[in-house]
């Protein structure tokens, strides 16, 4: 018995000191990381290849075009409008740059929110509480804000609302940081993807427009 209280108090004394690091580790997260996570971020390293079709409906119109990526080696397929163009994002020349283009913005509507955590060049604001534009629901907010060069889009901004699970709602998009909103959309039907989260669909205020996603495939490492 002697020998067993020793032995009994630093097996408690490190496991204290292992919820202690556990506790401190999850204070760290930052307020991205929250996002991102909530949206399967820790199950990406898994992911072998992403799939979907992008779609945008506006009244009677529809335009679409479909991905594969392969993110590990960073090789993409566009089909679209019968046409189908292959390239690696490490060997963008004059022909893939446009293709590119479409890539990172269709994708960045699926996954905007691990961009949160995978951009570099950009500010994130504190949090506060806001009366969200579309359902005027109280919801979370923070600003993402590119900088000034470098991208596609440089100085770009994006106002992200979530609730209080982290779970994006509603986001404003606004070109070069203006005051004005460029675009302001619903983050809605969630659906879950091998531990990926994706909203489906992006609809406006009292517009017929739906900017949406179909044939959403994930496929895991084996």
């Amino acid at each position: 018995m002697k020998t067993l209280l020793p032995v009994l108090a630093i097996f408690l004394f490190f496991s204290c000191k292992q919820d202690e690091k556990s506790n401190i580790l999850e204070k760290e997260l930052t307020v991205a990381q929250k996002i991102a996570n909530v949206h399967g971020y820790e199950n990406w390293d898994k992911v072998s290849e992403i799939s979907f079709t992008f779609n945008v409906d506006i009244d009677s119109s529809h335009f679409e075009r479909s991905w594969t990526w392969k993110p590990k080696t960073n090789n993409i397929t566009l089909i679209s409008k019968g046409d189908t163009i292959s390239y690696n994002r490490t060997e963008i020349d004059s022909i893939t740059l446009k293709t590119d283009r479409g890539f990172i913005n269709d994708k960045y509507w699926l996954l905007a929110p691990f961009n949160l955590v995978w951009d570099e060049g950009i500010t994130i604001s504190e949090p506060v509480k806001e009366e969200a534009p579309i359902s005027k629901n109280e919801l979370n907010k923070i600003t993402l804000t590119y900088s000034s060069e470098g991208g596609y889009t440089p100085g770009d901004a994006y106002d992200f609302y979530y609730d209080d699970d982290f779970l994006v709602r509603e986001w404003i998009f606004r070109r070069q940081n203006s005051e004005d909103p460029s675009l302001i959309s619903t983050w809605e039907n969630y659906q879950d993807f091998n531990g990926i989260k994706i909203a489906l669909e992006h609809k406006k205020l009292e517009e017929n427009w739906n900017l949406n996603f179909t044939n959403v495939k994930v496929t895991l490492e084996e």
